[in-house]
């Protein structure tokens, strides 16, 4: 198949044989478009100032933060409305994320509230830092 509307949504990859279009791949193993190195990051959402919080991780940030906002993720964040970036950091490894989302999931409240505020006093939404253009 060459150029046209069909071509443009082809995954790069191969699923017994035929080619599959990326709306048939589960969400988190769409390949990220123009990008291999992975940038691992541990997120905080919000619906507003010190309202519901939900603490993620992503290796593609910009991209997970996308799927929230536009309702793609079903679930707690959509349930809850979660569409504001209070709080995001970016780590090294795989590991050492995981390990940090772990961690502030079983923080109180109290503390995540704290965490925000020492890098967002304003609970400003963050997506336009990092949303691509």
């Amino acid at each position: 198949m060459t150029g046209g509307r069909g071509a443009a949504t082809l995954a790069h990859r191969i699923d017994r044989g035929r080619a599959v279009r990326r709306h048939e791949i589960p969400i988190g193993m769409q390949p990220i478009p123009g990008g291999l190195r992975k940038q691992f990051a541990i997120y905080i959402l919000a619906n507003r100032p010190r309202g519901v919080l939900y603490v993620g991780m992503s290796s593609s940030l910009a991209e997970r933060i996308r799927q929230h906002r536009e309702g793609l993720i079903p679930g707690f964040t959509t349930r809850y409305h979660l569409k504001r970036l209070v709080y995001f950091e970016h780590m090294q490894s795989a590991e050492q994320t995981i390990a940090y989302e772990k961690r502030l999931k079983r923080w109180r409240r109290e503390w995540k509230i704290a965490l925000i505020e020492s890098m967002n006093p304003t609970w400003r939404d963050l997506w336009p830092d990092i949303a691509q253009p």
